[in-house]
């Protein structure tokens, strides 16, 4: 908890090095006392002021890189949420005393985020470290020819190093925008469902591309009833999604013409040895009957699906599960089973991730999953998805990929 005893705005200002405080715009809020003394600039004349009004760029060496360096530095830390450490940087400081006199200075910069409670950055923390005594250590008076070899050396693998992390995020930022594409294609919206209400929600694992190898699917069946499907591929990032794509249409095929959901994953399964990465995929269909009010469904390895009735009675659908897809050597019919439902009820498919820890038994997860269900069972589907995944997953974000369908009965 919060000690009400300490002055927290004293210790900013006692901190060691130099700390300052900008808004997402790069206006300065505020600045530690060895940032005031060390930047030769007073804190009138920093706070509510644009950085780069306060320190522009030497207009004598207009191959010097750093007000942009540092300005994509920040910037990347308000988009991302995520702490930035920049390469040694060369940025004078114009004289406050002589207007036009240029003092050279090396520093060593990072720019971490701060969050405010609707998660998004409010503050950027800049803080550099000078090593300007450093460099000249190397080759200022008295050093010889080696250690002005090593100072330019140092430098120069610093410069390297920024150029080699820039074309990392541009490759990075490409193979998203990819990725994006490929979401968007594998994984559409859902179909309206007459007048069955339907919610999905789509969570990568935190640090993973916006694509994982997990799916949904909802494809009419004959009759005017629904197939309901999710799966997951063994992976992330594009290879599983890959896989995932071609898994996905495999069964959403099979599903129009089979006689049930097992046999749709019996044909699915054989199709997975003949796709490279297919293997242990788990998935779980379910065919839902409107008019006789059932649910039949098979599973393949997967997490049960779950069934809340309107009095907040939570089943899961665990009677008909077999291996993963792929996983048998030799080629066996899936079992399968059928349950009543009571209108009003949800049916929720999902996949490991929502429920999984590595700490702990998948019995305890499933429990987590019945309780929320239980507590939000009046919810319609939006909300209801919304409340599971606020329930279930790690604040500090999910560390596998999660798929999750609700669907009203």
């Amino acid at each position: 908890m919060r000690n009400p005893q300490i002055d927290y705005a004293a210790v900013f200002r006692a901190l060691p090095g130099m700390v300052a405080l900008l808004t997402p715009d790069l206006v300065y809020v505020d600045a530690n006392d060895d940032f005031v003394r060390l930047a030769g600039r007073t804190r009138e004349e920093l706070v509510g002021r644009y950085i780069f009004d306060v320190f522009p760029e030497n207009p004598g060496e207009p191959a010097a890189a750093g007000m942009r360096e540092t300005r994509a530095s920040m910037l990347r830390t308000v988009a991302t949420g995520e702490r930035d450490t920049m390469a040694l940087l060369r940025y004078d400081i114009e004289d406050p005393q002589r207007p036009g006199v240029w003092q050279e200075h090396y520093w060593s910069p990072v720019n971490a985020p701060v969050l405010g409670p609707d998660g998004q950055v409010a503050l950027i923390v800049h803080r550099v470290e000078e090593v300007t005594e450093l460099i000249r250590a190397f080759g200022g008076p008295g050093g010889d020819s080696r250690s002005r070899v090593l100072e330019a050396e140092l430098y120069t693998r610093a410069r390297e190093l920024q150029e080699v992390n820039e074309r990392l995020r541009r490759a990075h930022a490409r193979e998203r925008e990819v990725a994006l594409a490929l979401q968007a294609a594998m994984l559409p919206t859902p179909d309206p469902t007459g007048q069955h209400a339907a919610a999905v929600r789509y969570r990568p694992a935190v640090g993973a591309l916006n694509v994982c190898g997990d799916w949904y699917d909802l494809a009419d069946l004959p009759g005017g009833n629904l197939a309901v499907a999710v799966g997951d591929v063994v992976g992330h990032g594009l290879a599983a999604a890959g896989v995932m794509g071609q898994l996905r249409s495999a069964l959403s095929a099979a599903c129009r013409v089979a006689d049930g959901p097992a046999q749709a994953l019996e044909a699915l399964g054989l199709y997975a040895r003949s796709v490279e990465g297919a293997e242990s995929t788990t998935a779980v269909a379910t065919f839902i009957a409107w008019d006789d009010h059932t649910i039949t469904y098979s599973s393949a390895g997967h997490p049960p699906p779950a069934l809340v009735g309107p009095d907040g009675t939570v089943t899961f659908l665990d009677q008909a599960t077999d291996p993963p897809l792929a996983a048998r050597p030799e080629h066996l019919s899936r079992p399968q089973a059928r349950t009543p439902y009571v209108e009003g009820s949800t049916l929720v498919l999902y996949t490991d991730g929502l429920i999984e820890r590595r700490s702990e038994s998948i019995d305890t997860g499933l429990d987590r999953l019945a309780d929320s269900l239980a507590r939000h069972q009046r919810s319609d589907p939006e909300t209801l998805a919304d409340a599971l995944l606020t329930d279930l997953l790690p604040s500090a974000g999910n560390t596998d990929d999660t798929v999750l369908i609700a669907i009203r009965l």
